[in-house]
């Protein structure tokens, strides 16, 4: 069962996510090496190599991630080269995903480009006419 019950209550969740205050921005001219980890909203418009650890990640359109993502949510307008392991994954259109996305939820928009393996968390229901009876 997906950690997010309903269609109602992830997009509640959605619009909380978006309407909390960005606690940290990394502006267009930053170039970051080595590893980041946060708590609360973070936005990169800058460049980073390496591997992110946080809640909230808004990557805009002139960010680029090459390495790991792990966060609570992650909503994508730029380029990530690695894979992205979160609870909700947005894919906004114009943004580019080259690796594996593991999320309990995942919405991609037309005009998203995603390259690599898709998974998701939820446990699917099982195929029609299987049920087991006991004896």
């Amino acid at each position: 069962m997906s950690m997010f019950g309903s269609k109602k209550s992830l997009t509640k969740q959605i619009q909380q996510v978006e309407n909390e205050t960005i606690s940290s921005i990394f502006d267009q001219h930053m170039v970051v090496n080595g590893e980041i980890s946060f708590k609360g909203k973070t936005r990169i418009d800058g460049t980073v190599t390496g591997d992110i650890d946080g809640e909230h990640l808004v990557l805009g359109q002139s960010g680029s991630i090459t390495g790991e993502i792990r966060a609570a949510t992650f909503v994508c307008n730029g380029t990530v080269v690695g894979n992205v392991k979160a609870g909700i994954i947005t894919a906004r259109k114009g943004c580019s995903i080259h690796g594996t996305l593991e999320a309990d939820s995942l919405i991609v928009e037309p005009g998203a480009s995603l390259d690599g393996e898709v998974k998701t968390n939820q446990e699917p229901p099982p195929p029609a006419g299987t049920e087991t009876t006991e004896p």
